[in-house]
């Protein structure tokens, strides 16, 4: 069955259809949504079935996966991450929400995710109010990944586009828009001082 193809608008998206996302989410679905960067490819955390969906999408086996996080905010960190110091923590305070992704020593919860030994976790906060909206209506974050490779040169940018490639092995795909090619700056929060690993999007506030 084709996925949905859902129209939202950033700035005040439709609470019912994203309640409609986050019961999808919450029975396994695997959806691709807008950021303040590219498109993402994501999936409810608490769902291994989900996870298990997602990494077959992308290709790769659920423990090789690079695990990141949408969070609404900081107060979610906490459940995922341990040792978080205050440098870092003031570094996130200062760039999120924004187009960052800190990658940061996971806790215990982590590996249970996934059922891998991880030992970091990458944790976003977009800029954006649609995932952001989905995340707060889930009660929990979003596994993410970019839906293409992260060294290829051009991410796909048309939700129309994305949909006819993606309708047959994701069940929906969210038109937020054109969205950028660029993305996510990538930074290092196991090392003191914090190292920026992939430049993208955004600029570091020190």
């Amino acid at each position: 069955m084709a996925a949905e193809f859902i129209k939202l608008y950033e700035q005040n998206p439709d609470e019912r259809k994203i309640k409609h996302i986050v019961d999808l989410l919450k029975n396994g679905a695997v959806i691709i949504y807008p950021t303040d960067t590219i498109y993402g490819l994501g999936c409810d955390l608490s769902n291994r079935k989900a996870i298990d969906k997602l990494c077959w999408v992308k290709g790769i086996k659920p423990g090789k996966i690079n695990l990141s996080f949408i969070c609404e905010d900081m107060s979610h960190i906490s459940d995922y991450v341990r040792n978080l110091s205050t440098p870092t923590f003031k570094l996130m305070k200062k760039n999120l929400p924004g187009p960052f992704t800190f990658i940061l020593p996971a806790n215990s919860n982590v590996p249970k995710i996934v059922n891998a030994n991880k030992k970091t976790v990458g944790i976003r906060i977009p800029n954006h109010q649609i995932p952001l909206s989905i995340v707060n209506h889930l009660g929990n974050p979003l596994i993410t990944t970019s839906i293409k490779e992260d060294d290829i040169v051009e991410y796909p940018t048309d939700p129309e586009e994305i949909y006819e490639a993606f309708k047959n092995l994701v069940d929906v795909v969210i038109d937020g828009g054109f969205g950028k090619n660029i993305p996510s700056t990538i930074i290092d929060c196991t090392v003191e001082p914090a190292v920026i690993l992939r430049e993208g999007l955004g600029e570091l506030i020190h």
